[in-house]
């Protein structure tokens, strides 16, 4: 949990980010340290009640969709504070009286902008009864980890990353999904033909953000084109020579100059999409 200090006047509600962390569905945990950077700065940034990360279960033990059904259950946590079934401690009181729980923002980096489609896929199928008085009014995906089984053409000329190499493409999606699928499965190519239909879905508004140097540029803007065509509210953000998930570098962001500015305009588009829901 980010809270941040002395946010809020008495009677004031703010919205929430519920964040999903990446690491190809197989690793990485809200702990780590470049998670810490970017979202303790984003929570004290954004005018928000907090940040909150859930722990999901990991690939290969549990392959997907576990993952999607534990972050699911952690909206139905955020519920559950919001209607005083979760136990009373101090920060849920917290949560409970300073959260406007119709302003509940997803965001998720790499894999985590996966899950961030599918909770908001299945946030819409099963109508606002279930969830009340959680509204989830939109999703941040950042360079989410889409992909085909066949290489795309950002894949093959982009250069690799620290964060991204295409064998980390290939071994972590393959353990991550269902046994025997491929990377063609919906949980990880959203826009391929064995996926639900877009016009299908409801879903929030969407902001999508990829950087041009990404290994997986060219799936994201696959999915951005097939969410416009689909009637879908997306917001695209292009990050101009920047590659996997650069602003959770944190090296890079203190000390190269573009990297720095790239994410203070991520920072900044971020802010303004979720005040964008008032």
């Amino acid at each position: 949990m980010y809270l941040p200090e002395g946010t809020t006047s008495p009677g004031q509600r703010l919205p929430i980010l519920l964040h999903f962390h990446g690491g190809g569905f197989c690793l990485s945990h809200p702990s780590w340290l470049l998670y810490h950077d970017f979202y303790a700065k984003l929570a004290t940034t954004l005018k928000v009640a907090a940040v909150l990360s859930p722990v999901y279960p990991l690939a290969p033990e549990h392959r997907l969709p576990a993952a999607i059904d534990s972050v699911f259950s952690a909206l139905l946590w955020l519920r559950s504070v919001g209607t005083g079934e979760v136990k009373q401690m101090p920060v849920v009181e917290r949560l409970r009286e300073t959260i406007d729980f119709s302003r509940v923002f997803l965001i998720g980096d790499s894999a985590g902008g996966n899950l961030v489609h599918e909770v908001c896929a299945r946030a819409g199928s099963v109508g606002p009864g279930l969830l009340h008085p959680v509204r989830v009014a939109g999703g941040i995906l950042l360079n989410p980890g889409f992909a085909r089984s066949k290489r795309s053409r950002s894949e093959l000329e982009n250069p690799e990353s620290p964060f991204l190499n295409l064998e980390m493409i290939d071994k972590l999606l393959t353990l991550a999904v269902p046994a025997g699928a491929t990377k063609d499965h919906p949980y990880v190519c959203p826009m391929g033909k064995d996926a639900p239909a877009m016009e299908g879905l409801k879903m929030p508004p969407l902001l999508l953000v990829v950087g041009d140097k990404d290994l997986l540029r060219d799936p994201q803007l696959e999915y951005y084109e097939a969410m416009k065509k689909a009637g879908k509210e997306v917001e695209l953000l292009m990050s101009h020579d920047m590659s996997h998930i650069f602003y959770l570098n944190k090296f890079a962001v203190e000390g190269d100059p573009v990297t720095g500015e790239r994410t203070k305009e991520l920072v900044q588009k971020i802010k303004m999409f979720v005040e964008s829901d008032q």
